[in-house]
Formats: structure tokens, C-alpha cells, sequence
């Protein structure tokens, strides 16, 4: 996953300026029609029924030589109630709706939601990795 601009100056004002972060109470995974980018300028899924769904981590642990976190259960999205367009990319968001984006990632196979699909993301597949 690709670390926002947002969340790479709270990181590096938090180690090396002593600015105090506050992270979020809950981390939310929102789905995209376009790249958000570090700058956060992505096209996120909306109406049909989309909403964003939280998303709980494991504890780090060093997999091929770097931290790493994984989802730890099954994500689902409400059921469409409309055509929400071909998915490109997640990302992970700090609030239900609006907030800040912290990481996002292209999805290996982009696939087309439409009206009555259930997207769904099984246990360990949404994997933030710390790249040095």
C-alpha cells in the first residue's frame, strides 16, 4: 500500500519534531474508481448503497523483512442498490465519511460492481506493509 501525504507529514513531524499524533479511533475501507493517490485525489465509489466498512488489523509482525499488518476478518460491502463502476483501488480512510486517507493500494483484479453485488474482502488479503 501507498502511504498518504497526510499520513507521511503527521509520522515525520510525530518522530522528529515531537508533534503530538492522535490516531484514529477506527480505520475505515473505502472503495475507488480511480487511484486516490498519496495526495488523496481519487474518485471514491458513492450512492447506491456504498458506505464504508471498518477494518481491524493484527499486530505487526516482520514478513520478507518488513512490518506488516493484515485484516483480520472478512470485510462486506452492503449490497449495491445501484451500478457503483469498475474498482481500482481501496484505501484506508480515518472516518466513516470524509476524514483523512492513510494508505491505498491498486486491487490486483479491478472488477465492475453492479446493482446487487456484495463486494467483499476475505480474512488477510488487505496487507499494509512499513517499506523503508
Amino acid at each position: 500500500m501507498n502511504i498518504s501525504n497526510w499520513l507521511s507529514a503527521a509520522m515525520l513531524n510525530a518522530a522528529l519534531r515531537n508533534t503530538a499524533f492522535t490516531p484514529p479511533a477506527a480505520v475505515f475501507l473505502a472503495l475507488y474508481t480511480s487511484d486516490p493517490t498519496q495526495a488523496d485525489t481519487g474518485t471514491e465509489v458513492t450512492g447506491g448503497g456504498y458506505t464504508r466498512m471498518p477494518i481491524t488489523f493484527s499486530a505487526p509482525a516482520v514478513e520478507g523483512g518488513k512490518q506488516t499488518v493484515k485484516n483480520l476478518a472478512d470485510i462486506e460491502f452492503p449490497i449495491a442498490a445501484a451500478d457503483w463502476g469498475q474498482i481500482t483501488h481501496v484505501g484506508l480512510r480515518t472516518a466513516a465519511t470524509g476524514g483523512n486517507l492513510l494508505w491505498s493500494a491498486p486491487i490486483p483484479n479491478p472488477r465492475t460492481i453492479q446493482s446487487g453485488d456484495k463486494p467483499k474482502f476475505l480474512k488477510d488479503s488487505t496487507v499494509v506493509r512499513f517499506v523503508q
